[in-house]
């Protein structure tokens, strides 16, 4: 498994010996990563300004999979705040549905077919200039999902943990302090919203306490699994966290390692590390 510069910092300060504890979390996460067989990226934070949790080949380009959905969906959002009829246009092409009918299927489900009539409407420069504003400077989105020519040319859509970290850490804090960042605080509520309805919950929602909300996007491909997510929107201790994988061998291991991961993380901001 590739290794990197590894960064932990204390996700509450004061509720234990700052040196014991990172010791202890930092160690406890190594060994979950490296039960992952594949190389694997991590980035959290919580809304605190300062150091993330946790910076593990934070960086490092993986396949983004369906995770880059929320780019697509952004973009909707950012050009219906100037023009209000965006959400309702009915696209011929997504069978009489409207863009706002057709966002959500992709990111609940995951449907490929909604994202990629939504990528044709849009446009591939359109989604990518939505990257660059939110200063996402390593994520660019490349073909349509399922195309088979451009995934044997490994021509794949990409990303890095910090970079969807960040979009989703922009995202919160424009709900959570009513300021305009990736877009209006009405679009990021919104968005938020649509997110904690997806039903894929086998990775960073699975090492989380059962009534606990999480507004995540998975993302899966030959070798990659991947998860992104605010943790507690809405609520007192928010944080994000996005988990890459690639050259994955084992498909389940790259679900509950995530899993792994997503517990102890949970454990490290709520203060519940051993």
């Amino acid at each position: 498994m590739k290794r990197s510069a590894f960064i932990v910092v204390a996700g509450a300060a004061g509720l234990w010996p700052k040196r014991a504890a990172a010791q202890s979390f930092d160690e406890l996460l190594r060994a979950a990563i490296g039960r992952i067989p594949a190389t694997v990226g991590v980035y959290g934070r919580t809304m605190a300004p300062g150091a993330p949790l946790v910076a593990y080949n934070a960086n490092v380009s993986f396949p983004s999979a369906s995770t880059i959905k929320v780019l697509i969906m952004l973009t909707a959002f950012r050009l219906a705040e100037n023009d209000p009829s965006v959400m309702s246009k009915v696209i011929a092409s997504g069978g009489g549905r409207t863009v706002h009918e057709l966002i959500l299927p992709m990111i609940q489900v995951s449907d490929n077919a909604a994202a990629n009539i939504l990528i044709t409407h849009f446009g591939f420069d359109v989604i990518n200039a939505t990257a660059r504003h939110a200063g996402m400077k390593h994520t660019a989105l490349r073909r349509h999902f399922l195309d088979t020519t451009a995934i044997l040319r490994h021509h794949d859509n990409r990303t890095t943990p910090e970079d969807m970290a960040q979009l989703l850490f922009q995202i919160e804090r424009g709900t959570r302090e009513g300021i305009r960042t990736v877009a209006s605080p009405p679009s990021c509520r919104a968005m938020i919203q649509i997110m904690l309805e997806q039903t894929d919950r086998d990775k960073i929602p699975a090492g989380i306490p059962h009534g606990v909300a999480v507004a995540n996007k998975t993302g899966e491909l030959t070798g990659t699994r991947a998860d992104i997510a605010i943790v507690d929107p809405f609520g007192m201790s928010p944080y994000v966290l996005a988990v890459y994988t690639k050259n994955l061998d084992d498909w389940n291991g790259g679900a509950s390692g995530i899993a792994n991961i997503s517990r102890l993380v949970y454990r490290r901001v709520a203060g519940t590390m051993l």
